[in-house]
Order: structure tokens, then C-alpha cells, then sequence
């Protein structure tokens, strides 16, 4: 890197507006304390959870022209437009997939000869994500579960997390939840479900194991949180492997089903392969036995493995119904629907917490690497594009660049 650097914030300009960033005011002024050879400039943006005016008082420039910067660093993808060629990028690109919607932001990229790093790519030596906003996506989505439940049933109303300052005031909100003697499922045991029992503790629920969840009715609301192990197994009978089943989903089978009688409000926080077993069929959601009337699906992965997620929701409307009779969309609130909640950018909903964490994160594990010496490698294995050209780890891309 130069002697010298010049870094950017960029304002956020992808629609449905997100309103996180990646450094706060707090954070940019002990940056350029720790990296004395960097000066921070802040596009100016009216949508950004922390105003213009927080960091200026912070001493931090805010400007609208950042062609002066080095380094540009974001949240969300880039406006095709705005890309300045020949800069180093860093923000969530959504390319590594093929997603065919950024293909041409990749193809503009490489032509403009930008230095793209992706935040999903950003890992330690364990190749352990380091930048991520999972937990806070469990956090929300979790709540909005809630906010379902009791909508749903004429139970509670909660203020939404979107409304609240930040995690603090929407946990309060969390004290004015009145739940009958329900069962919650969880899957998932990584960041995202993670956070999700985060918000969910606050209920101090009595939580049981799987066996007694299926087996067990209680007089009181309980909890129980699965993981893989739990609702897979291997089709030969070999005992549970994480790491086997991580490299090898489609020698699984489901054991999901028994947990579709049993459950009143699912909260999906899973991660799942186009590979592994489905969740649920539309057959199962026809049976007479089928409980669960509300689901926050947290992962979001379209129609599979939970064929009630039909799209995402949005911020704005969180919540849509699925009709078991005709698979169709329908009234989130009619009795005889699954009443469905799939937003797809959750952290959105608390900006300030997620933002401050995910800066954090980068400040401790990620600058030093990006702005004085990469020697553990982690830019380099996240650097997508660089040269004009698709780098090694991401040559795979190749035909997707060509529109193949």
C-alpha cells in the first residue's frame, strides 16, 4: 500500500435502501488514530444511520466526490454508475454465487479495472468468516417472529425493530410479549440462530431437548433449538458428521417432518446447500396434523427447503400469507394460511448495533491487513477481481463474466 492513503465511505445506494455503514463516527476517529498515514472521507447521505453532523463533530470529512480516495468502502453493491475505475473496493458484492442480477456490476468492474475484496470472503487461517452480519439477522428476525405470533393470534402488539434507537429499546419491547403455552423452534446453531436465541432469552423460556420437544406437551411456552444433526441423518446409517455433511449434503436424508406436528412458531436460522434434504414439501403442509402457523425464515433460500417461502418480504411490509391448499400467496392473517416472514436484509432493522459491530470486527481483524501488510492473506483470499482480470480462487466465475 502507499505511504499514503486516502479511504472512502460510501453512501449506500441500492434500493431498498440500507442504512448501515462500515465505520462509525467513534470508529473513524480511532482508525485514523491507529493507521496515522490514512486520512477518512465520508460521502455525505441523507439515509445513513449515523447523520452527516455525527462525524463531522467527530473531525472526519464528509464530502460528496471521493475520486481523491484509495480505498472505497461500502455495505451494499455499488451503483454501476458511480464505480470510479482503477480504486480498490470493498463492500458485500453478491457475484461469488453467479447471481445473474450482478453480473453486469462484475463485468463493469473487470473492465474498469477495480480491485473488488468481498466481505463474504474475508477469513481468518481456519477459514472462519471474519465480517458478517448474521447475528444481528437472527437478532431481527427472531423479533419479527414474535411480532407475527402475536399479531397473529391477538396476543401482544410490539413496536418494530426498524422503529426502536437500537437493540436496547427493542429488547424492552421484547418484556410485553404474553405467549400461552406454545413451542418455538429454532434451526440453526451458527451466527444467525445464534442471535435469534439472543432475542429469544429475554422470554426466559424453559428450553428442552429435541426428544421431549417432540414427544412432551407442557403447560407453559418452551423453546428448543436443532441443528443438522438433529434434522438430518445419513442415509447408510454412519454416525453424524458436520464437516462430512458440509462436503457431502446429498448422502442426507430429512428427519424434519415430525417437527412440522409439533410446532407452533418456527424461526429458521439455518444454512442450507441446494444439495442437503428439504425441510418441508408442499404435501406436508396439506396434512391434517401440520401445526406450525408462523414462520420467520430467517436464511430465506426461495421455495427450498421451505416451500411457504415464496420471495423475500421487505422492511416496509415484513409479513406475507401462504395459502397450504393452493401454494399461492395469500392473507398473511386468514386462520387457514402460514402466516410467513422472509425479509432478506434484517440487520437493516437495527442499524446502529449491527453497524457498530461489523466495524468493530474489521478495525480488530480485517485493517491491518487491508491498510499496512496482508501477511496472514486474508485480502488476497477475498480479492475477487484485481488487474482486470478474475483472480485464481475466483476463475470459476469466467463464464458467468461472459454471460454463459
Amino acid at each position: 500500500m502507499k505511504n499514503k492513503l486516502n479511504i472512502g465511505v460510501l453512501k449506500e445506494t441500492k434500493t431498498p435502501p440500507d442504512h448501515r455503514v462500515c465505520i462509525t463516527p467513534e470508529q473513524a476517529t480511532e482508525i485514523v488514530q491507529k493507521f496515522p498515514h490514512m486520512t477518512i472521507y465520508i460521502q455525505s447521505s441523507p439515509i445513513r444511520c449515523y447523520a452527516d453532523d455525527e462525524y463531522r463533530r467527530a473531525g472526519i470529512k464528509v464530502t460528496d466526490e471521493l475520486s481523491n480516495c484509495d480505498i472505497l468502502l461500502g455495505i451494499k453493491e455499488v451503483h454501476i454508475p458511480t464505480l470510479i475505475p482503477d480504486k480498490a473496493y470493498l463492500f458485500f458484492a453478491h457475484v461469488g454465487k453467479k447471481q445473474p442480477y450482478n453480473r453486469k456490476l462484475l463485468q463493469e468492474i473487470i473492465r474498469l479495472k477495480i480491485k473488488l475484496i468481498d466481505y463474504e470472503y474475508l477469513t481468518d487461517k481456519n477459514k472462519n468468516r471474519i465480517a458478517a452480519f448474521g447475528k444481528w439477522a437472527g437478532i431481527v428476525g427472531a423479533y419479527n417472529g414474535l411480532i407475527g405470533f402475536g399479531k397473529r393470534f391477538g396476543l401482544y402488539e410490539l413496536k418494530r425493530a426498524k422503529d426502536c434507537f437500537d437493540f436496547k429499546e427493542m429488547l424492552k419491547q421484547v418484556d410485553n410479549v404474553k405467549l400461552p403455552p406454545v413451542k418455538i423452534l429454532v434451526t440453526g446453531k451458527g451466527r444467525v440462530g445464534n442471535g435469534a436465541m439472543e432475542t429469544l432469552a429475554r422470554l426466559k423460556l424453559k428450553q428442552v431437548s429435541p426428544d421431549n420437544f417432540l414427544a412432551k406437551s407442557y403447560k407453559e411456552p418452551v423453546i428448543c433449538q436443532i441443528d443438522a444433526d438433529v434434522y438430518t441423518r445419513h442415509k447408510n446409517g454412519i454416525a453424524f458428521d458436520f464437516q462430512h455433511f458440509f462436503k457431502n449434503p446429498h448422502l442426507y436424508e430429512g428427519l424434519f417432518k415430525p417437527f412440522t406436528k409439533v410446532t407452533d412458531l418456527y424461526i429458521a436460522c439455518h444454512y442450507w446447500d441446494p444439495k442437503s434434504p428439504v425441510f418441508m414439501t408442499s404435501d406436508d403442509y396439506r396434512e391434517k396434523d401440520f401445526r406450525i402457523k408462523v414462520i420467520a425464515d430467517i436464511s430465506c433460500d426461495i421455495k427450498m427447503p421451505i416451500p411457504s417461502t415464496l420471495r423475500p418480504s421487505t422492511i416496509i411490509d415484513p409479513f406475507y400469507g401462504y395459502d397450504p391448499q393452493t401454494g399461492m400467496e395469500s392473507d398473511p392473517w386468514n386462520d387457514k394460511n402460514i402466516t410467513v416472514m422472509a425479509i432478506d436484509n434484517l440487520p437493516g432493522e437495527l442499524p446502529r448495533d449491527a453497524s457498530e459491530e461489523f466495524g468493530r470486527n474489521l478495525i480488530d481483524k480485517v485493517y491491518p491487513s487491508l491498510f499496512v501488510n496482508d501477511t496472514e492473506g486474508i485480502i488476497e483470499r477475498a480479492t475477487i477481481v484485481q488487474d482486470g482480470m478474475l483472480t485464481g480462487r475466483f476463475s470459476y466465475l469466467q463464464d458467468y463474466v461472459k454471460g454463459k
